[in-house]
């Protein structure tokens, strides 16, 4: 398979007509420059610096402990190692309680990163906020359905959209965000055929995680992609590598030679 060559910066405009051609959207997160760059180089068409560095980099259990420093440190990094990929990130938690708040955050992370978009978790609630960034000249990339920053608010991770008053809060607060200007709606582990009924009634994409093939596009973590974990990967997400068995072949190569080699010098001293 060739990979696209690298001859212009995706824009939001670029996303929104691959949408409107029906073309897929792939997207995957990355924290660091050299994960970007492989990442960028292979045709991904967004990179989300997403807040679950905190479980993924950083060791967290949540995502509440990211900070807004953390995340414009990781995604400078990714801004400066792609050329090709939209690069959106997370606004951790705490920085979007009032539009105000959230306006100076983005303001924050755009001139420190050097990215093109943020993406803002929560419903209804959130479209003030998203509309006051839009307004101001910011892209955001909404997301609703499973949002790991208010897990503890909603009782844990679980599958949304099940019963039909829930179906129909997820399907009014897309209309909502996409109303205040979000350019993709990100819908996380939402009932299928939920979140394609919302898709069908959007004219702007959706970005799905564990919520079915009848999105626009999907997004994975790339740690649960190329099998770099050690945990289990979530349900919906298929390895397609096993890279902690690769790390750890060659690290305890590495350990055995150089082991060996030391015994070896000793035994050749004596």
């Amino acid at each position: 398979m060739s990979v696209p060559s690298a001859t212009k910066r995706l824009t939001t405009r670029d996303i929104g007509r691959l949408r409107q051609r029906a073309e897929p959207i792939a997207m995957l997160t990355a924290y660091d420059s050299v994960m970007a760059a492989l990442v960028d180089q292979s045709g991904i068409d967004i990179i989300l610096v997403g807040d679950s560095l905190g479980n993924v980099v950083l060791g967290y259990e949540t995502t509440l402990k990211v900070t807004l420093a953390d995340m414009i440190r990781h995604a400078a990094a990714v801004a400066r190692s792609t050329e090709r990929a939209l690069v959106v990130c997370d606004m951790p938690f705490g920085t979007t309680t009032d539009p105000e708040t959230a306006l100076r955050s983005a303001v924050e992370i755009f001139q420190q990163s050097g990215v093109q978009a943020v993406k803002i978790e929560g419903g209804l609630a959130m479209a003030p906020v998203i509309k006051r960034l839009t307004d101001y000249g910011i892209p955001v990339m909404a997301h609703i359905g499973l949002m790991p920053q208010a897990v503890h608010q909603l009782g844990g991770y679980y599958t949304h959209g099940k019963a039909a008053e829930s179906a129909e809060r997820l399907s009014q607060e897309a209309r909502a965000l996409e109303e205040a200007g979000a350019f993709a709606i990100v819908l996380e582990c939402i009932v299928p055929e939920v979140a394609t009924a919302i898709t069908a009634e959007l004219t702007i994409p959706t970005i799905g995680i564990g919520s079915g093939p009848g999105c626009a596009g999907q997004v994975l973590v790339i740690n649960d992609l190329i099998g770099l974990n050690t945990r289990p990967a979530p349900s919906f997400a298929k390895p397609r590598a096993d890279a902690a068995g690769l790390v750890r072949a060659a690290v305890a190569d590495y350990v055995a030679e150089t082991k060996t080699a030391a015994l070896q010098k000793r035994a050749g001293a004596a």
